[in-house]
């Protein structure tokens, strides 16, 4: 073929006919690959990640329950009752806040995952210990408390975490009412503690309320927010979330008694 006879139209007609390679359709489709790989990863993961947190949950919650059957099968558990009943629960209450943040700091920030590790069991064991009081008054009232109790929270977890992840939405924007109804929150149980009125049940009905708006918020930035490696940390916040719904649930049905 002369340089006459070169057109666009032929010039691509002699291309394809004789298998002349496209020199821009190869780096294209290698790119095209190389970011297609990319995204692969990204999402394995993702979904990886997804899987950590929530089988780090399951132990944790595991943990928990392991921690409290043994409790109750000695008489351990009447005597920490009984203590921490008689005792000053703003006390109780400074301590615990204590061993969630230094938890809650470590998990989220120290790289060591022994360290993270042993956060989440600290922060697990924190809450079964302030938890004694409540499910010995409950076993005195009426032990079906605490199943129905434990029923309502896992359900309602299940349900609120379903629909972060299945309705497509960003519950990240929660964030300040979540804070800020805990600042709230917090004060208005050291009112309590401190001048003696009685938190009723419209008290635990938002409590159960704000816990609601945490799982949504904590679930969102499990899917879309936290680093990959941070699984241990995602799983005590989730859990910490969990704990405070089932404490103001077996709040609520107490109060019904």
């Amino acid at each position: 073929m002369s340089s006459k006879d070169l057109t666009p139209d032929n010039l691509q007609q002699h291309v394809t006919a004789n298998n002349v390679p496209d020199p821009l359709a190869a780096p294209t489709a290698e790119i095209g690959g190389h970011v297609v790989d990319q995204v692969a990863d990204q999402v394995n993961d993702r979904s990886q990640f997804i899987r950590r947190t929530y089988l780090h949950l399951m132990g944790a919650i595991l943990l928990f329950t392991g921690f409290e059957w043994a409790m109750f099968q000695t008489p351990y558990a009447e005597m920490f009752a009984v203590f921490m009943l008689q005792t000053s629960w703003l006390g109780v209450l400074a301590a615990f806040l204590v061993v969630a943040f230094i938890a809650s700091t470590v998990a989220h920030r120290v790289e060591s995952k022994g360290a993270q590790y042993a956060a989440l069991g600290a922060y697990v064991v924190a809450q079964a210990i302030i938890f004694i009081p409540m499910f010995y008054i409950a076993l005195a009232v009426d032990p079906k408390i605490i199943q129905l109790s434990v029923a309502v929270t896992l359900g309602a977890f299940v349900a609120l975490t379903a629909v972060a992840m299945l309705s497509g939405r960003d519950f990240t924007f929660l964030k300040g009412f979540v804070r800020w109804g805990a600042v709230v929150a917090l004060a208005t149980i050291v009112a309590g503690l401190v001048f003696g009125f009685h938190l009723g049940t419209y008290f635990s009905m938002g409590m159960i309320g704000l816990a609601g708006a945490s799982i949504l918020y904590d679930t969102s930035k499990v899917l879309k927010v936290y680093p990959d490696d941070r699984y241990v940390a995602a799983a005590l916040q989730l859990f910490a979330s969990i704990a405070l719904m089932l404490w103001y649930v077996m709040r609520f049905f107490l109060s019904r008694r």
